[in-house]
């Protein structure tokens, strides 16, 4: 039902849907050497949508991501797993950086396919060991750097917005600082990039305070027990618990404090603009360019949205198909940034947000984004939304023509 329903309501997303499940096939396709097949496999299990992501990689960088991936999601696996105590989980996390040299390491821990991961890691080993050292010494340093910070916040509670930076810095703005090293050491990017921690750090930065905000509900439920980093310096004006939150009566704070958490995150995209204008190497920049359009449009559907708090709040699949493929140069980044800055903005000026206490916050944060990118594209904010505005009249006919192309195709193939 859920591809008839593209047809029908977005059927401009379809030919997009078709090809990102090619894409997801070509991603099932293994290496014949057997080890780097299952780091391969373990990659489409643990995460499809890298699976995918990865592939607009260069040769010479892909079997290094894999690997840098995979090594993080092992760390994140013993920090995640709730069963393992306190003094045992600690020193695994602090001494992970030197486990990953270990050919017998292996642990027992974590859940669904990460068990494997685990069991088995001894393959992923091998292939680390195989990768130029160069590459190796940048995955060593960030799991090091990493699993010290975990082991910090296995310790404390998130409590204020420096403790929620300092977290996410931790756990995903290092990702970004790796990959940016990984990028220099491959040649395919100035030697510069080994240094841009701070703009690196924005870019894991903007993910990981989306992810977080968009998982509320999923993370407060999480069995044996939620682990949450929604900072109560921000919740506690809200609130008197984060759970409240789910409680129906609670609804208009649980909105206000998600606008807040929003508006936080929103000050990390500008940076995140500067990072890809640097970005030379087109498959590099496809590599990073995605997820972060993907960021900013979940924000924008999360702004102002109740839904966060008792369901799933994500992108319909053929608009994050149809970005994938859309997605070549700055032009494009800067068109989607500004459409859902535009959104947000919208939405801040609305009825429904009018008691909002950070509306004004919202909307500043929203309209630099929107200058930004206008100037980025040489035209300005009024001439970009009158330029969408001309787009979505002619878009019903388009869309009428689309339905009965793919209906009448669909009833040739029907009948051969």
């Amino acid at each position: 039902m859920g591809i008839v329903r593209t047809i029908i309501e977005q059927p401009e997303e379809f030919p997009p849907l078709v090809q990102m499940a090619w894409a997801a096939h070509k991603a099932k396709r293994l290496p014949k050497e057997p080890n780097l097949a299952f780091c391969y496999d373990m990659l489409n299990r643990v995460s499809r949508s890298f699976a995918i992501v990865i592939q607009q990689l260069p040769i010479e960088l892909r079997d290094p991501v894999c690997i840098f991936y995979l090594v993080l999601r092992a760390l994140d696996t013993v920090e995640d797993d709730m069963a393992i105590p306190a003094p045992e989980k600690l020193p695994t996390l602090i001494s992970f950086h030197d486990k990953i040299y270990d050919r017998q390491f292996k642990s027992q821990c974590g859940y669904g396919a990460y068990v494997r991961l685990m069991n088995q890691y001894p393959r992923v080993t091998d292939v680390f060991l195989r990768l130029d050292p160069k590459y190796q010494k940048v995955i060593a340093d960030i799991t090091r750097r990493m699993g010290a910070g975990m082991a910090k916040y296995i310790q404390q509670d998130v409590e204020t917005v420096a403790d929620y930076d300092e977290y996410c810095h931790f756990v995903a703005g290092l990702v970004g600082v790796g990959l940016s090293q990984l990028f220099a050491q491959s040649g395919l990017e100035k030697a510069a990039f080994a240094d841009m921690e701070t703009l690196s750090n924005h870019m894991g930065l903007f993910l990981q305070k989306t992810n977080i905000i968009r998982d509320f509900l999923e993370d407060i439920e999480e069995e044996p027990a939620p682990r949450m980093f929604w900072p109560k310096e921000i919740w506690g004006l809200y609130g008197e618990a984060l759970a409240d939150f789910k409680e129906p009566s609670n609804a208009s704070q649980a909105v206000q404090c998600l606008n807040h958490m929003v508006t936080d995150a929103l000050r990390h995209a500008p940076e995140c603009l500067r990072y890809m204008e640097q970005v030379r190497d087109p498959q590099n920049f496809r590599f990073c360019a995605i997820p972060q359009v993907m960021a900013i449009g979940t924000l924008a559907l999360c702004y102002n949205n109740p839904k966060v708090f008792t369901g799933v709040v994500k992108m319909r699949r053929g608009q994050v198909a149809s970005f994938m493929l859309q997605v070549q140069t700055m032009k494009e980044v800067y068109l989607i940034f500004h459409n859902f800055a535009t959104t947000i903005a919208t939405k801040s000026q609305s009825a429904a947000a009018a008691s909002d206490p950070n509306d004004d916050k919202t909307l500043a944060a929203s309209q630099n984004l929107q200058e930004l990118c206008a100037k980025g594209l040489g035209r300005s904010t009024p001439e970009l939304i009158k330029s969408r505005q001309s787009q979505g009249l002619l878009a019903g006919p388009l869309k009428f023509v689309l339905v009965a192309i793919l209906v009448l195709l669909a009833a040739y193939l029907l009948r051969q």
